[in-house]
């Protein structure tokens, strides 16, 4: 599988919000190590971040990950809190 198509698969897990099964809320961590939540990682800067430009570098998608207990976990971008499966008031 090409480089292109892992960080595809990682793009399109994150536009779901949440994961199946389960339901548990998603997060996308770029590769400055910031969280952005599932609204944020379908921005442009984020879908079209090309490793090779350096000034494009920290927005791309490295990971997805549930976020289980987090409560406060917010978005690097927009500043909204990211949901979390446990950690529920």
């Amino acid at each position: 599988m090409n480089r292109r198509r892992a960080y595809e698969i990682l793009w399109n897990t994150l536009a779901e919000k949440y994961a199946w099964p389960g339901g548990y809320p998603l997060y996308g961590i770029v590769a400055d190590g910031e969280a952005l939540c599932s609204t944020c990682g379908g921005m442009p800067e984020v879908r079209d971040a090309d490793e090779d430009d350096p000034s494009d570098a920290q927005w791309r998608l490295i990971a997805v990950e549930v976020n289980w207990e987090d409560a406060d976990l917010f978005c690097a971008h927009c500043n909204g809190r990211i949901e979390s499966a446990y950690a529920e008031d």
